[in-house]
């Protein structure tokens, strides 16, 4: 398990280091890499994501199988997020 939560860390610090590499080359970029927490949809299909790895991962891997499922949750939001305006 721990190995798991090391990997997920990583992935997760990656995004932050990323999106601050950004915010350092251009002032505001870096915040807009996160507007994907307020964004509904962006949010809903990560959720979603999450709950449709989740069960069968508990089942496979315990919580190991959350983690990364909540991994997946996060970099689908993510995703889903990245190029859409405020609306």
């Amino acid at each position: 398990m721990g190995a798991t939560l090391l990997v997920a860390a990583i992935v997760l610090a990656a995004l932050v280091v990323k999106a601050a590499a950004a915010e350092l080359r251009e002032p505001g970029s870096g915040r807009r890499q996160w507007t994907f927490l307020t964004d509904r949809r962006a949010v809903a299909a990560g959720a979603v994501t999450a709950l449709a790895l989740g069960l069968p991962g508990w089942r496979q891997a315990g919580v190991e199988g959350l983690v990364w499922a909540g991994l997946a949750g996060i970099l689908v939001a993510f995703v889903m997020g990245q190029g859409r305006g405020r609306q």
